[in-house]
């Protein structure tokens, strides 16, 4: 540790440029780890959130809640099942709501999702301003916060656009997001009244739901598959998975981290192996005199420690202090633990990267080394 800190010191600018390139492609690496997970929270946010662990869904859909449709009967059945602590039903239709007031031609468009629910149940997230929703408000709704930078407050009306439906805003909530917009939580059966207005949209299926999601460990979901005909019952995790764009959108995610992580070993392990080259004349001399590798190694990989943990601290300094900054409409979210995770990868792929060089010193010859004329 002594003679690598030794060596920053004499060498403080050929140190500092690994040191910018490493802060560089750390920065990047949280930026984009930021942008990775505020995008899949916007894709399903709502669910993630849910208090379920299991979900019902229509046979043949693929774990996809927004292809499934099947009777609310099937819930009391679903709760007697062996494990089952609680059954509710949900639904979700994409809709658009209309800004500003009824004799307004002008007035703008707001993309929302709205999940149908019943008052009270565990899918009803709590509400930070306002009221819940109720059986007695068969209009009630309760949005994300983030419908209040469009201008929505308590008590407005929702104009449901190509419909005559409304719905009145009785809370707020906050961190509920699907399909990349706000949700609007409503009572299940005003779900069905919207959803289904066109005759025959229902498919003939009495109280239709998208889904029924059951609480409960060691919960059997081939029972309740069996018990429920023309059911399949996946964890909430796969029906996560299974939204609208979102395995593809986590796979594409994953896939820039996953090339941005291997270029950044290639990068670093160059730059370390061909600094060590350029010191293998030192190197030899060292080992003439009697160093042994094993204590050159320790200098190199010591190194590279002290400049990897430098340069991940500054990285994520400047990503906090970037994400400050950003507007509330960009998608970044950073996480703790993924910043944790990721800066553990980071420093393991550097020391990584430092083993060739610490190769190369073993197999410099000292008498060689000796004699090279620079």
């Amino acid at each position: 540790m002594y003679l690598a800190w030794r060596e920053i010191k004499r060498n403080r600018m050929r140190f500092s440029l690994i040191a910018v390139i490493f802060i560089l492609i750390a920065w990047l690496v949280f930026i984009l780890s930021g942008l990775g997970n505020g995008l899949q929270t916007l894709a399903a946010a709502s669910f993630k959130n849910m208090k379920a662990d299991y979900v019902v869904l229509e046979q043949g859909s693929n774990a996809s809640v927004s292809k499934s449709l099947l009777s609310a009967d099937g819930i009391a059945i679903a709760g007697a099942m062996p494990n089952v602590k609680g059954a509710s039903p949900i639904g979700t239709t994409m809709g658009t709501v209309l800004k500003g007031e009824a004799s307004d031609l002008a007035a703008g468009k707001v993309d929302i999702a709205m999940i149908g629910i019943e008052p009270g149940s565990f899918l009803e997230p709590a509400v930070i301003a306002g009221s819940g929703l109720s059986l007695d408000q068969p209009n009630g709704a309760i949005v994300n916060e983030s419908m209040k930078d469009e201008g929505f407050k308590l008590g407005d009306t929702l104009r449901l656009d190509g419909s005559n439906e409304t719905l009145t805003i009785v809370g707020f909530v906050e961190n509920e997001t699907y399909n990349h917009v706000a949700s609007v939580f409503l009572p299940i059966d005003k779900w069905r009244t919207i959803t289904f207005a066109a005759p025959g949209s229902d498919k003939g299926i009495r109280n239709p739901v998208n889904a029924i999601l059951l609480q409960g460990s060691g919960i059997d979901p081939d029972a309740v598959s069996t018990a429920l005909q023309g059911t399949e019952t996946v964890t909430l995790d796969a029906a996560i998975m299974g939204l609208p764009g979102y395995k593809e959108e986590s796979g594409s995610i994953t896939m820039m981290m996953a090339f941005l992580l291997v270029i950044s070993a290639f990068m670093l392990g160059v730059f370390f192996y061909v600094f060590t080259l350029q010191k293998s004349n030192q190197f030899g001399v060292l080992k003439a005199i009697g160093a042994r590798n094993g204590f050159l190694g320790k200098a190199v990989v010591s190194q590279v420690m002290m400049i990897s943990l430098f340069s991940i601290l500054v990285g994520v300094s400047l990503t906090y202090a970037v994400a400050s900054f950003l507007s509330k409409a960009m998608p970044f979210i950073l996480d703790t633990k993924l910043v944790i995770i990721y800066s553990i990868v980071l420093l393991v792929i550097a020391l990584l990267s430092s083993l060739a060089s610490v190769r190369s010193i073993t197999r410099i010859d000292p008498l060689k080394a000796l004699g090279r004329v620079e």
